[in-house]
């Protein structure tokens, strides 16, 4: 039987909507259930993610998981059919902060080859704030990051810098003042919204370096001057918009659901696995 326009259209839009699924993986934050870390795992799996992204300051240390314990989460991730997509390691300072900074490196040195052994491919950090040009700080900031982009290039994982109290176009100049490949960018629309920021201008402008995505939305309350999080799809971040941008600079990767500001969060990350996969 001959297809008619209509359904060849839909067969385009059915194409491309699975192509999108192949190119997007979905994770949660486990810490957003607010659980223990393994029921966090459990839960992640029910609501149908792809894989998970975990703390790895204050939820599973390198230093307190051992080689048993570390086959033992292999041995579970394996069983409910998960990945960790990415490794986060927020710290309290910057880089550029040269206060107890040798110690700061370590510990996240120790988190990258954590995700490494876990066959995460990408550490979202806490980059901080960008100090001048020529200043003793900037070349503070610039030697960490170089010394644990060299790091990374030997376990095969990149750092996603999160420096949203930084500028766009300052941000990517900075990056790309760097070697090639040096640091990359995580996006993370509720951030941008809360400064004022649009997500969509951020890919635009930033969109060769992004190298993880945090699935979050928001709105800017223009009285008190404040950004608040709201659930996926119901602030003012345009995911439709933001993933048609993003796949124009092939990105492929993670969105990382996060939910950090409610009193149902395991439903809202429901919502948002289903809201995404509907895209």
């Amino acid at each position: 039987m001959a297809r008619g326009p209509f359904a060849t259209r839909h067969v385009a839009l059915n194409m491309e909507r699975f192509t999108r699924l192949i190119r997007f993986r979905i994770a949660a934050q486990t810490r957003c259930f607010a659980q223990s870390f393994k029921k966090a795992l459990h839960t992640a799996a029910r609501l149908e993610c792809d894989g998970v992204q975990f703390d790895a300051r204050q939820e599973l240390r390198p230093a307190e998981l051992s080689e048993t314990g570390l086959r033992e989460l292999r041995k579970i991730l394996s069983d409910l059919n998960l990945r960790v997509g990415s490794v986060a390691f927020p710290t309290r300072r910057g880089y550029a902060n040269s206060d107890d900074l040798e110690r700061r490196l370590e510990a996240t040195l120790a988190a990258m080859q954590l995700a490494s052994k876990l066959k995460a491919r990408v550490l979202v950090f806490n980059m901080g704030g960008l100090p001048e040009p020529e200043s003793t700080e900037r070349a503070t900031l610039v030697e960490a990051i170089t010394s644990l982009a060299n790091h990374g290039n030997r376990l095969g994982v990149r750092l996603a810098a999160q420096a949203t109290s930084v500028e766009t176009p300052v941000l990517v100049e900075f990056i790309d003042s760097l070697p090639e490949g040096t640091l990359s960018l995580d996006l993370h629309p509720a951030r941008l919204i809360a400064q004022g920021e649009s997500p969509s201008e951020f890919v635009v402008a930033a969109g060769r370096h992004i190298a993880h995505v945090h699935a979050t939305d928001g709105v800017h309350d223009l009285a008190s001057g404040h950004g608040v999080e709201v659930e996926l799809g119901r602030g003012t971040a345009d995911f439709p918009e933001l993933l048609g941008l993003l796949e124009e600079f092939e990105y492929r990767d993670w969105l990382t659901i996060e939910r950090r500001d409610s009193r149902q969060p395991v439903e809202d990350i429901g919502n948002a696995v289903r809201y995404l996969r509907a895209m």
